[in-house]
């Protein structure tokens, strides 16, 4: 019989408790039995990638649960923790609440997804084509054509409609005013994404014009959409942050946000989700899921995760 020293009695007793730790499941955590919280906004791919994103973190033994979240106040539920991330952070929108956020403590940058991202108002295609406006997509074509854009309720003006108030403020007005077409145009708020893709639908249907808030990516991508050409933007321009307001708006990110304790509470999923990627593409195709193809949210996402396990599975090893 071999006798052991006291360096290799310590050795094999220091194996021993790294096997039974790994056995008990102590020494890799594991991840939190309490629900990762992911807010629901008022557009259609960012809901069907909250259904996605939950059902990837349930496919991996996590509890999940959604809360409606208003899109600029999330970041500071993300710091307070009541809130576990963000899965669609817009430059353009919502970058300035999630650095302030950010800055504040409470919120870490969990990765930036490979589409890129536009958000602006602009036309369908058809009514370039239709030359309902001459010179479009140029913003200046705007000065000799607002009579093809009239509706009931904007007072012999052109109409823009914009996106919800809360998303952008004052921006599209105080963007009017600025270019000097405020006598020519107003700007009308929607109130919610579906009144947009509604006006959509009534344009064409009327064949008049029409001028719409819209982004990319988005399911208007197929359909043949064209973003109206303003100044271009540059750090300060808007009137908010000094500038005159001209501007129109950058090409930005589009990034993932989620609370500090996130890494610590359920690692599994936290690492899921900073390897998550989405393309301009696959976001499309969520938006249209339920904007073209009429399915319910909840069902878009079960089908978008049923039909691409070769995209999402690979995250959550």
């Amino acid at each position: 019989m071999k006798l052991q020293t006291p360096k290799m009695f310590r050795s094999l007793l220091v194996a021993g408790c790294v096997s039974l730790l790994s056995a008990t499941g102590v020494a890799k955590a594991a991840d939190s039995t309490s629900p990762i919280v992911i807010p629901i906004h008022n557009w259609s791919s960012q809901i069907v990638m909250a259904y996605v994103i939950g059902g990837m973190f349930e496919s991996m033994g996590n509890n999940v649960e959604y809360v409606p979240a208003d899109s600029q106040a999330v970041y500071e539920s993300i710091r307070n923790g009541d809130v576990t991330l963000s899965h669609e952070v817009w430059q353009s929108t919502f970058g300035k609440s999630f650095y302030n956020a950010m800055a504040k403590g409470g919120v870490i940058d969990a990765g930036t997804h490979s589409a890129t991202t536009l958000e602006e108002m602009g036309v369908p295609t058809w009514v370039i084509e239709k030359d309902l406006c001459p010179g479009l997509p140029n913003w200046e074509a705007l000065k000799d054509c607002h009579a093809n854009f009239t509706t009931p309720d904007s007072g012999g003006k052109g109409r823009w409609l914009e996106g919800p108030q809360s998303w952008h403020g004052d921006l599209m007005p105080e963007r009017l005013e600025a270019l000097g077409l405020a006598d020519k145009w107003t700007v009308k708020f929607a109130g919610g994404a579906d009144a947009l893709w509604t006006e959509l639908a009534a344009a064409k249907k009327e064949g008049r014009g029409t001028v719409v808030f819209n982004w990319t990516p988005n399911f208007t991508d197929a359909d043949g959409f064209t973003f109206i050409e303003f100044p271009p933007y540059e750090e300060g321009c808007r009137k908010e942050d000094g500038g005159d307001g001209k501007c129109g708006s950058p090409k930005g990110w589009l990034k993932k946000a989620a609370n500090y304790k996130f890494p610590k509470t359920h690692p599994a999923a936290y690492t899921a989700f900073t390897k998550l990627d989405f393309t301009t593409t696959q976001i499309g195709q969520m938006a249209a899921l339920v904007d073209t193809d009429k399915m319910d949210h909840k069902d878009a996402a079960a089908k978008w995760l049923k039909d691409n396990e070769s995209v999402w599975m690979p995250w959550t090893k």
